[in-house]
């Protein structure tokens, strides 16, 4: 072949929009633990190439691009299939079975977890700050708790509104309202 100063570029059709869509859905599937088990069962981290490209995948952590992902979890896994052990350990299934696991009680627990963290407490304010309000309630003595039932403790002692009660039928309140 004969160059004449041209230089042979490829240009890529689309301006990569097809790459970029197949490497968001490979790295989407690695959040999937029995997806991993696959991989490791078909010897794909065996090939040197396979390991280079995930490698090469960690620019999905980077903020341009991590705003595109659906599965976070999939970057948690990329991040351990870095190292050869793990690679190694999802072959077996009951490594992929204790991964699944993991991540299910992650997803169950993950909003209550959050926003126990997140969340800020609410601060007294300055006014309400006396000593009283961080005074121990009462300890009631032996002879009231040993009298008193149990179901008594969720109960308000205090009066109840009629027009409060939801249990009160239509009949009824047409009643109370002649007497």
């Amino acid at each position: 072949m004969v160059n004449f100063g041209i230089e042979l570029v490829y240009k890529d059709p689309d301006d990569g929009r097809q790459r970029f869509l197949l490497e968001l859905e490979f790295i989407q599937c690695l959040a999937n633990p029995t997806y991993i088990h696959y991989l490791a069962q078909n010897r794909y981290f065996d090939d040197q190439a396979f390991i280079r490209y995930l490698k090469y995948l960690q620019y999905w952590q980077r903020p341009e691009y991590i705003k595109f992902i659906m599965y976070p979890h999939c970057l948690f896994f990329l991040e351990l299939l870095q190292n050869p052990n793990f690679r190694s350990a999802m072959a077996h299934p009951a490594n992929k079975e204790l991964a699944h696991r993991q991540q299910f009680y992650f997803w169950k627990n993950y909003r209550n977890n959050r926003l126990k963290h997140i969340l800020p407490k609410p601060l007294l304010e300055p006014a309400t700050m006396t000593t009283a309000s961080f005074a121990l309630p009462p300890v009631p003595s032996l002879s009231a708790v040993q009298g008193s039932s149990q179901m008594q403790y969720g109960i308000n002692t205090g009066t109840t509104s009629v027009k409060n009660d939801q249990r009160i039928t239509g009949i009824e309140r047409k009643k109370r309202k002649f007497v």
